[in-house]
């Protein structure tokens, strides 16, 4: 019997690349799957046709967008998730969905292999393969561009010289990946780090302008979740497809870093993520408000450590689901609404309310009415301060 390959499959450059040299080099059959998690652009049946002008013995195509947005992004609002404070894992919280149905595809069409088109220099051939041997370990993993050193040029090259359909040129070798949580860009002039981005590389985002109206916006939330846009109800997807827009519209969400990389190098990434910078920033508001003083302290920790972890591809670790448990016990009081103002490039939180808000302001208010009894902040601070004024008495007379 030959062996099947199910292929990870986006429509760009390497997986394309990638079906006919598979086939050349291992001699399977090879199936490709693709997800539709909402990356807009091209349409999926166009995708699912390439696959099979490249060579693909059946091509895939699954609508995961809801999948998507109730499963990852939304874990990823309630953990106001961004790696190294910055990077929302646009790409990182795709790819344990993508393990997930390419195993269900070998189960479903008797492969043998799983594949994807990722290079050794990054952090998605880490994401790809830990899932595939957390959740299917029988199965073979084949990797065309890392196993036979399969660089960019070469595989334009290659592509132009068998004729495969394919976007990516000589002239325009950038690498994207995008879904509807964001757009990450890479490659090309991006890879020298004093070259700033131009305005072409952007899709999601408009070039911030201080001459735009301001966009108001009122987002609610319950237990965490984000369910309705000005008092409209929606779902985790249609939130972050209007806030794409709407954030978009006005320049929000674009990020140039320099990375760490898991591999252990530093690489530059530009993202737009409009719809999940917004949904953040209003959530992380909305905790500020419900979330206990000490419980907030330690959730912010747990925050950055779930975020390494989903980062470095341990989306189905032990840790990550202690640390999911962690999270969602948090988010019981977190209901209420943000206001905030879109504009410039700026998500600027202007209200807060909640039936469950910790903000009493009869505590808070400087005014008549203020029932906070200062009294008892002298005493509070001598006891505050002991330890330490003990320890710097000792260190001075030493």
């Amino acid at each position: 019997m030959t062996d099947r390959i199910v292929l990870a499959y986006s429509g760009g450059l390497d997986t394309s690349v990638a079906i006919p040299y598979l086939a050349q080099k291992v001699g399977a059959e090879v199936v490709a799957v693709s997800l539709d998690l909402g990356q807009g652009g091209e349409d999926m049946e166009s995708v699912r046709q390439r696959a099979l002008d490249c060579g693909a013995v059946e091509s895939i195509v699954i609508d995961a967008k809801d999948e998507f947005a109730d499963d990852y992004c939304l874990p990823t609002i309630k953990a106001n998730a961004l790696y190294m404070k910055e990077y929302p894992l646009v790409s990182a919280i795709s790819r344990p969905l993508i393990v997930k149905h390419l195993v269900e595809a070998a189960k479903a069409h008797g492969g043998t292999h799983v594949a994807h088109g990722c290079t050794g220099k990054g952090n998605d051939q880490v994401r790809f393969e830990v899932g595939f041997l957390n959740t299917h370990p029988d199965l073979e993993i084949v990797a065309p561009a890392r196993d036979y050193a399969w660089t960019r040029d070469k595989a334009i090259a290659f592509a132009e010289e068998i004729d495969l359909p394919i976007e990516q040129t000589a002239s325009s070798p950038f690498s994207i990946d995008q879904n509807v949580w964001g757009r990450a860009i890479e490659t090309g002039y991006l890879e020298d780090l004093w070259n700033a981005p131009t305005k072409d590389i952007y899709a999601y985002t408009e070039e911030p302008d201080l001459g735009n109206a301001p966009d108001e916006i009122t987002i609610s939330f319950q237990g965490g979740a984000p369910v309705a846009i000005d008092g409209k109800p929606v779902t985790t997807l249609q939130a972050i497809q209007e806030l794409n827009e709407r954030a978009g519209a006005q320049g929000i969400g674009r990020l140039d870093m320099v990375e760490d990389r898991l591999v252990g190098i530093k690489s530059r990434e530009i993202y737009e993520a409009p719809g999940a910078m917004t949904l953040i920033r209003a959530h992380e508001a909305l905790e500020a408000v419900t979330v206990e003083r000490e419980l907030a302290r330690y959730k912010r920790l747990v925050d950055a450590r779930w975020s390494e972890e989903v980062y470095d591809g341990l989306w189905f670790g032990p840790l990550k689901r202690s640390l999911d448990a962690f999270i969602e016990s948090t988010q019981e009081h977190v209901t209420g609404d943000i206001r905030m103002v879109l504009h410039a490039g700026k998500a600027t939180v202007t209200g807060r309310r909640s039936d469950h808000s910790l903000y009493d302001f009869n505590l808070a208010t400087y005014d008549s009415g203020d029932s906070f009894d200062q009294t008892l902040a002298k005493g509070f601070v001598k006891l505050h301060g002991l330890s330490s004024q003990i320890a710097n008495k000792r260190d001075r007379e030493a």
